[in-house]
């Protein structure tokens, strides 16, 4: 875990829940809000979403009494994603949260000042942070590192499947991460003997013109 330091993230986003009641008690006092941004559709999303409600109750961040959660779907169109960050951005959420490497680094571009916390983005060298040792910037979250590993993978699928000539890579060519992916992925085939085909997506509906390919 890299980004905001542990102390400074709590102040940033805990210090909201200390906000006076307005001393007319005629005004209702705003929750604290998190802006929930999720790269898919409610439909694959909403048991993710389900859990992470879930775990702030158990924490004692309540839906609609301690805390306010506003959920939105990209669907998979990187166009919508920056659309969502802009929206949080004028509602002025205290937090926003998501996961995926297009909509982290979105959510960068729409904000320096609003705290992001991400779950399984991609590299550090994409830009979520200047470096491990020197984060800096207000995100804070899991990387996977996976470009690290393409090489890794594909030996243990050679393992599994010995008889492996021909290998297809279905990749969203919107991602930086998985555009590094596929660079070492094509380096590696030559060294097994491999032959790649690359076919690559954009939005999800590209998907179906592959089907049978």
């Amino acid at each position: 875990m890299f980004g905001l330091r542990r102390r400074e993230f709590i102040t940033l986003v805990g210090g909201a829940v200390a906000w006076p009641l307005a001393a007319s008690g005629q005004q209702t006092p705003r929750l604290p809000t998190i802006g929930s941004l999720s790269p898919m559709t409610a439909s694959v999303e909403n048991q993710r979403v389900a859990a992470f409600v879930r775990r702030l109750r158990e924490l004692g961040w309540i839906e609609g009494r301690t805390v306010a959660i506003k959920a939105r779907w990209a669907e998979g169109r990187s166009e919508r994603t920056a659309e969502i960050v802009a929206e949080f951005v004028r509602q002025k959420v205290d937090v926003i949260v998501s996961g995926g490497t297009v909509s982290v680094l979105a959510a960068k571009q729409g904000t320096s000042v609003i705290p992001i916390v991400f779950a399984g983005a991609g590299d550090v060298g994409t830009g979520f942070v200047v470096s491990l040792a020197r984060p800096g910037g207000n995100g804070t979250g899991l990387s996977l590192q996976q470009s690290d590993l393409a090489g890794e993978r594909l030996e243990l699928l050679r393992e599994v499947v010995p008889a492996l000539r021909r290998l297809a890579i279905l990749a969203n060519a919107g991602n930086p991460v998985t555009l590094a992916d596929m660079r070492k992925v094509e380096a590696a085939v030559g060294l097994l003997g491999l032959t790649v085909v690359t076919l690559e997506i954009r939005r999800m509906e590209d998907i179906a013109r592959f089907r049978g390919a």
